[in-house]
């Protein structure tokens, strides 16, 4: 269970990351915004990694609160699943497009970007408090039956 509160330390300290970068960047600090920017990213990735080998090698913990909440749950948890999709991939196209200096189109969308991170870090912390914290944790199960709730 270490793994998911290591998991979930790496989205919220991304998630920090990425909002002291963004008001670097509002104040003018160029160098600062990138090394938050590329900080947040860097977390990110090692939370995607360490989320990955955790759900392989040891599987997912499965809802474990009341009857009556299970469904807003797995609803709430397949909306934060698109979501953070969503902000991956954008989180993909706004590095790129920095690291190749194509600063107008990286303008464009990194608030985008970064609002759609900051929404799926924070709906990944309820879903963290829903599993670990407000309700006893269920059963550890393969990634497929933890998100279909089966």
């Amino acid at each position: 269970m270490y793994l998911a509160y290591l998991n979930e330390g790496f989205m919220l300290l991304s998630a920090l990351a990425v909002a002291l970068g963004w008001r670097a960047i509002r104040q003018g600090r160029r160098d600062v915004h990138r090394r938050y920017m590329l900080s947040g990213s860097v977390l990110a990735i090692l939370f995607f990694v360490t989320y990955v080998l955790k759900s392989f090698l040891i599987g997912d913990t499965s809802f474990g609160g009341p009857k009556s909440w299970a469904l807003p749950y797995l609803v709430f948890l397949q909306v934060h699943t698109i979501l953070a999709t969503v902000a991956a991939i954008l989180g993909i196209m706004t590095l790129r497009l920095a690291l190749t200096a194509r600063f107008g189109r990286h303008r464009r969308i990194a608030p985008w970007t970064a609002t759609s991170w900051f929404i799926a870090a924070g709906m990944g912390l309820g879903v963290f408090l829903m599993l670990y914290i407000v309700f006893p944790p269920g059963a550890t199960t393969n990634m497929l039956r933890a998100i279909t709730g089966h």
